[in-house]
This record gives structure tokens, C-alpha cells and sequence, in this order.
């Protein structure tokens, strides 16, 4: 049992298990922190951007000054913003049989994976994580694709010249694999390639293996995976929250009793109580408004979203805020309102009564009945006709470089009434706000993120109790800013193993017990009872047992096999097509080799050396087992 790890980022995992001959991709994170190295995207042409003088280098030359421009003593790629792939090179992804999407943050390189690798298999998601998962795909595409960069940047990556640049360029670690985002067809393509799973539903993997997702209590659909076969039992844990908010509660129950836990998607901010952050975001946006300044929020069209907007419902009346508007601008904002409303299913049980009574689950519908809560497509068109100030803007993309908060963050910054409120964990606020110095608007940093803590997971091991477990070396050590903390990482009995990017893992189990099935003539003849009255002592007739010849498994690649030949000496090779496979003529040896779908024979007339050799070389294209 193997695990390769294949991203770097612990709460944007991918890894691939092997497991009992099936290869299961787990999740496919795309790491988007890479973008803070790159200028914002404006909507419309920024005259500060525009005049940001070119960097120059330590030994003072000037060749990248297209390429880098320098903000306030940091230094940004001016180019389309890239990605940071998982690692495609630790093994072949084309061998991969299953991807298993634990919720619709951890499907974001999903196009990466199975438009660029030779993927033939399935991918398993729940449906509200392929549909959330698409708006979120489909706003990075929009977002990006409509402010198109005339020049794109690459002499910036080569090693030699990395080394020059100042932090944190400098240390940017697998330039190489970074990467301009996909496309709205390639997207099409690899959501096409998804078929829908229920909570416990038993997916079986050609008969060896039984996956089964469970609610993880994190987001709408998200799931944790039980991958077991009938002695072992893996569990795979990203991502989950035991705090009540709007999805299902987190299966517990079904995690126990695991040879080996895999554990991943914990909290980003794990000394941050979410209840604590979601008032302190209320008081200061009401502060704000009150002020007569504006209040922009950078966000996920889906998600926390989802409960700031029902906190501000009940926040409103109280705060005196009724007047003011609300607007949510994303190219995706109706279709994420709207199906938060009809995957009741998949909601807490509080929120299921409501449809049943009937009553919309989530109270933005009454907002945006009342016109509290407006929602827009873009800046353009309706918004600029109805847009008035003082106002709150829930807006992507949380990372400030791309999306309509790019222009808002370009109108509202150099007043100090205004407020931006950072809610969202994945990017550094400070980072986030580099290419917009000096800024006079006051920046907040509220970051609310409802997965495991690190007291939460210590209590879940005690209770599920796997006999190994294992996680991202992040989990095993204090954050690098808290050395002291030791209660920051994972402490359990036996203690974690851990993985980084690029490593390979063998899993501490061993393989006890498999299950066989025994033809009925594969057992030897018993032996005849003799014949005469005297007794023979059993040992006497003891049957042989032949040992059992090797199984054979896979394909036969006819170029492939007649490259092969022609390596080995064989030049005159003819290849002839059957209705069952293929004939291979090797005309001055007077040999043939008949390749079908369940058999290969060899036919040559008494030169068993040759047949031994051509029999070697089948074999190399088949597996053993």
C-alpha cells in the first residue's frame, strides 16, 4: 500500500493511494497562492499600475524590467496569473482508475489532471460538489478570460535568473510546474468525466475494492471517503467541521475501526474561533457603514458566503443597517443563490424542515426580496444604473489579483472611510494588499474557517482510534510564527507519518488475509482406497501438487511488441489483422505469433530456443500475479 503525494498545500490536497491493484487519486487541489506573485487584473486600464517602474536586479541589470515591475519594495510578475500544479512527473497519471473529490475546493485542478495526463478513468463527487465546483471554475475562467495581458512572462523562471530576484520570488518553489488557467471547454471536458454519488452509497472497483463517501460536515456535498476491501479499511478525512452550520453533520460513526486514517484539510486558522470572527465582522462592518464609508468583502461565490449573509439578516434591524444595500457581484452570484436553495438534501436538519414547511432554507431569499441583498453579474450594465453609496460588496476573488474586486479595491482604497474584510483563509491578506500600497482604506482580517482544530482532531482519534495515521508534515510540528505552541500539530499514539510534496509513502500495514476462490478442479484427485483388505498408512500415497503456474493480466501493444522485435533482430516482421486480434509473421524465422484478446500463441517448428526467447519478450508486456 503506497501514497504518493503530489501537492504541497495540506488543505488543497492531492495524493494517489494504491491499494490492491486499483490506483485512486485523492482529491486534486490547485494551489492558487502562486497568484500573489503576479500584478492585480484591472477591469478597465489603471494609470498607477500602468507607471510601476521595471525591477532591476542585484547586479543591476535591467533585462526583466517587461517582465517585473516593483510596488512599494515588492517586486510582481506583470503577466496572466498562474497555478501551481500537483506533480505530474512522481508517476503516470494515465494509470490512475478513480479520483475521489472530497468537496468543490479540493476539484479545482481537476481540468489539469484529466485533460493533460492520458486520464481514462471515473471521477466520484457528490452533486453539489460538481455543481458549486463548476460556478467556481466557471468564475476563475470568466474572471481571467476577460481581461486578456497582451504579454506573457517567462524568462523571470529560469533557475539561473530565479536566483537573482529579490523575495519572494526568489524562493517560489516549482515555477516550472506553474500554469496559465484552463478553459471554459476543458472544464466541460472534465466535469463530463464525474458520476454523481449519494452519502453511503458503495461504489465497487473491479471487485477488489469498496469506496464509500460520508458526510464531512464541512460544505454543501462534502465528503470524506471510506476505502476498504474485505480485510482493510482505509479512511480518507479532508476537510470536515463538527460545528453546526449549514451542511449535514459529520459522519462520525463510520471512520471507526480504520487500519490507516489519511488526514488532511484541517483549519488554516486554528487559534481563530469562527463565532469570535463572524461578530467581529458584523461590528466592524457596521462601524464602517455607519462612518458613511463602504465595506468590501473578498469571497468564494459559494460557501461562508452563504453564512455572513445569514448572520447580516439577523444583524440588520439591530444595527441600524436596513438602508443600506447589499450587493453580490459575481458572474455566478444567481446560480450559487439558487442552489442553495434546492440541494435541501444535503442541508442540516434544521434547514431541511424548512422546505418542508415550505420556507427557503437560507434567509437571502427574504433578503433579496426585500431588495436588501442585490445580486449582479459583473460591474457592468445593471449594477452601475442601481449602485449606491454607502454600501457592503461580497466580490472575488479573495486573492485581490483577478475579478471586480480588483476595480473596487482601485475606486475605494485611498479613502479611509472605506473597509475591506478579509474572511477567507487561503491567502495571506497582507500579501493579498502588497500591490495596492500605500492604502489609506482600513483592512480587517476576519478569516473564518469552520474545519477541524487540532483540539477537535485529537478528540476524533481518540474516538475512531485507526491503528496509523497519517498527514502533511505541517500537521506534525508548531506553525513555524509559534514554535512554542506545541498544541498546534497532531498528537496521537502511534505518532503520525507524515508526507511533503514530491515524496512517496509505503503505508504501515501489511496485507493479513485476502479472499480466494478455489475452482473445484484446481484441488489434486484424492487418492483410491486400495483394493486390498490390509491397511496402508495414508503417508504411503501422498498425491504430488504441481505448483500452480503464474496468472497473467493486461494487453499486448502490437506496435510496441513489434518495436521490440525489431530490437532484438527480427527484420522482417509482417503484422496481419484478424476478426480476433492480430497475426505477427516473422518471415525468415518461419515463426508466428497470434495475439487475441484472452490468449497469445507462439507456433514454431523445433527451434525451442527461439520460441523461449519470443515467449520472454510477450511476457514483458503482461503483469504477474
Amino acid at each position: 500500500m503506497k501514497l504518493y503525494c503530489l501537492s504541497g498545500h495540506p488543505t488543497l490536497p492531492c495524493n494517489v493511494l494504491k491499494f490492491k491493484s486499483t490506483t485512486i487519486m485523492l482529491d486534486c487541489g490547485l494551489d492558487m497562492t502562486s497568484t500573489l506573485n503576479f500584478l492585480p487584473l484591472p477591469l478597465v486600464q489603471s494609470p498607477r499600475l500602468s507607471k510601476l517602474p521595471g525591477c532591476v536586479l542585484k547586479d543591476g541589470s535591467t533585462f526583466l524590467d517587461k517582465e517585473l515591475k516593483e510596488c512599494s519594495g515588492h517586486v510582481f510578475v506583470d503577466s496572466v496569473p498562474e497555478f501551481c500544479l500537483p506533480e505530474t512527473e512522481l508517476l503516470d497519471l494515465s494509470t490512475v482508475d478513480v479520483i475521489l473529490i472530497s468537496n468543490y475546493h479540493c476539484m479545482m485542478a481537476l481540468p489539469y489532471i484529466t485533460e493533460y495526463t492520458g486520464f481514462t478513468g471515473t471521477v466520484y463527487a457528490t452533486e453539489p460538489t460538481v455543481q458549486i465546483g463548476r460556478l467556481l471554475m466557471e468564475e476563475l475562467v470568466n474572471s481571467i478570460e476577460r481581461v486578456p495581458k497582451a504579454q506573457s512572462a517567462s524568462m523571470w523562471k529560469n533557475k539561473e535568473v530565479q536566483r537573482l530576484l529579490p523575495a519572494p520570488l526568489k524562493d517560489a518553489v516549482e515555477v516550472s510546474m506553474w500554469r496559465k488557467c484552463y478553459t471554459m471547454p476543458e472544464v466541460n471536458a472534465a466535469l463530463s468525466k464525474i458520476q454523481l454519488v449519494g452519502y453511503s452509497q458503495k461504489i465497487e472497483l473491479f471487485g477488489a475494492v469498496q469506496v464509500t463517501p460520508l458526510s464531512s460536515g464541512y460544505a454543501l456535498g462534502s465528503s470524506n471517503w471510506i476505502i476498504q476491501s474485505h480485510y482493510e479499511k482505509v479512511s480518507y478525512v479532508s476537510g470536515s467541521s463538527l460545528l453546526t452550520t449549514h451542511p449535514q453533520p459529520m459522519d462520525q460513526a463510520s471512520l471507526k475501526n480504520s487500519d490507516v486514517l489519511i488526514l488532511t484539510g484541517l483549519t488554516q486558522i486554528p487559534t481563530a474561533n469562527p463565532d469570535g470572527m463572524v461578530g467581529e465582522f458584523c461590528s466592524n462592518l457596521a462601524m464602517t457603514v455607519r462612518n458613511g464609508g463602504n465595506v468590501l468583502v473578498p469571497c468564494y461565490p459559494s460557501g461562508v458566503i452563504y453564512d455572513l449573509l445569514e448572520c447580516l439578516y439577523q444583524y440588520i434591524d439591530s444595527a441600524g443597517l436596513s438602508n443600506v444595500p447589499f450587493y453580490f457581484i459575481s458572474p455566478v452570484a444567481n446560480s450559487s443563490l439558487e442552489f442553495s436553495q434546492i440541494f435541501a438534501e444535503w442541508l442540516c436538519h434544521n434547514k431541511q424542515t424548512k422546505v418542508y414547511l415550505p420556507e427557503p432554507p437560507f434567509p437571502h431569499a427574504e433578503l433579496i426580496q426585500t431588495n436588501k441583498l442585490k445580486h449582479y453579474p459583473s460591474i457592468h450594465g445593471d449594477f452601475s444604473n442601481d449602485f449606491k453609496q454607502p454600501c457592503v460588496v461580497f466580490t472575488g476573488h479573495p486573492s485581490l489579483r483577478f475579478g471586480d474586486v480588483v476595480h473596487f479595491m482601485e475606486l475605494w482604497g485611498k479613502s479611509s472611510l472605506n473597509t475591506v474584510i478579509f474572511t477567507e483563509p487561503d491567502f495571506s491578506y497582507l500579501d493579498a494588499l502588497a500591490p495596492y500600497q500605500p492604502l489609506a482604506m482600513k483592512c480587517v482580517y476576519c478569516p473564518i474557517d469552520t474545519r477541524l482544530n487540532f483540539i477537535q482532531v485529537s478528540k476524533l482519534l481518540k474516538e475512531v482510534q485507526p491503528l496509523h495515521v497519517v498527514c502533511p508534515e505541517q500537521y506534525t510540528q508548531p506553525p513555524p510564527t509559534q514554535s512554542h505552541r506545541t498544541d498546534l500539530m497532531i498528537d496521537c499514539q502511534p505518532p503520525p507519518m507524515s508526507y511533503r510534496r514530491a515524496e512517496v509513502l509505503t503505508l504501515p500495514y501489511k496485507r493479513r488475509y485476502e479472499k480466494i476462490e478455489i475452482m473445484p478442479e484446481l484441488p489434486p484427485k484424492p487418492p483410491q482406497p486400495p483394493t486390498s483388505k490390509k491397511r496402508k498408512r495414508v503417508s504411503d500415497d501422498v498425491p504430488e501438487c504441481k505448483p500452480l503456474k503464474p496468472l497473467l493480466s493486461g494487453s499486448i501493444p502490437v506496435d510496441q511488441f513489434v518495436q521490440t522485435l525489431e530490437k532484438h533482430g527480427f527484420s522482417d516482421v509482417k503484422v496481419e489483422d484478424t476478426a480476433k486480434g492480430h497475426i505477427v509473421l516473422l518471415q525468415e524465422a518461419e515463426t508466428l505469433i497470434q495475439i487475441e484478446e484472452d490468449s497469445t500463441h507462439i507456433i514454431c517448428d523445433n527451434d525451442e530456443p527461439l520460441r523461449v526467447k519470443l515467449r520472454d519478450l510477450v511476457l514483458k508486456f503482461l503483469q504477474k500475479f
